[in-house]
């Protein structure tokens, strides 16, 4: 994909959220570079401290960390035109407890921290583009609390195909089923009886 292309998602994003001049989206836009990531590179891993805030122009990141027993728990999935960052190191600029990993070859415009931060000192409009990214990821988190804890694996794999048919088409099952916070043998019970009710 083009990188004005990238750009012009990115702006029409923007502009979705937050009314401002032109002068004032060009000088967002300036501070946002484009990055490139091969399938399956960690962009970030748990121990180091998050500098970015990543645009997903083309392709797919998913935000993950390791429990204890070694399994891999997906917490967030970010295709084309959305944003997705380690948000508690980003915010506090502690270690990072979750990793960032690109599922596909991906194309990113990224912001440093630093930059981030500066526009939210001089565009007030910045400040409220923020606070509705806090909104989103505050929800999103309360409704994978809901899904945990009130629906069957089933009922949480039925929800997915309905909601994000996206990540069944697009990624493997391993990564679905950590998504889902159930195993990959438990998942490929629940697609089979799917599809055989389906039939």
């Amino acid at each position: 994909m083009k990188q004005e292309t990238l750009y012009q998602r990115l702006r029409e994003n923007i502009a979705a959220t937050i009314t401002i001049n032109q002068e004032q989206m060009d000088l967002i836009l300036k501070y946002f570079k484009w990055y490139e990531v091969k399938k399956n590179k960690i962009i970030l891993s748990a121990g180091e401290t998050n500098q970015w805030m990543n645009f997903v122009g083309y392709g797919c990141l998913r935000i993950f960390f390791i429990k204890d027993d070694g399994q891999e728990v997906t917490r967030y999935l970010a295709f084309e035109h959305m944003f997705a960052t380690g948000l508690a190191s980003f915010i506090t600029q502690q270690p990072s407890f979750e990793y960032l990993q690109a599922m596909e070859d991906t194309q990113l415009l990224r912001i440093s921290r630093t930059d981030f931060y500066y526009l939210l000192s001089i565009i007030p409009a910045w400040e409220k583009f923020f606070r509705d990214y806090l909104s989103d990821a505050y929800i999103n988190n309360l409704e994978i609390f809901h899904r945990e804890t009130t629906k069957d694996a089933e009922d949480r794999y039925r929800e997915l195909l309905h909601k994000y048919p996206t990540v069944v088409q697009r990624l493997p099952n391993k990564i679905i089923a950590s998504y889902l916070n159930m195993s990959p043998e438990t998942l490929s019970r629940m697609k089979r009886k799917i599809l055989n009710l389906s039939k």
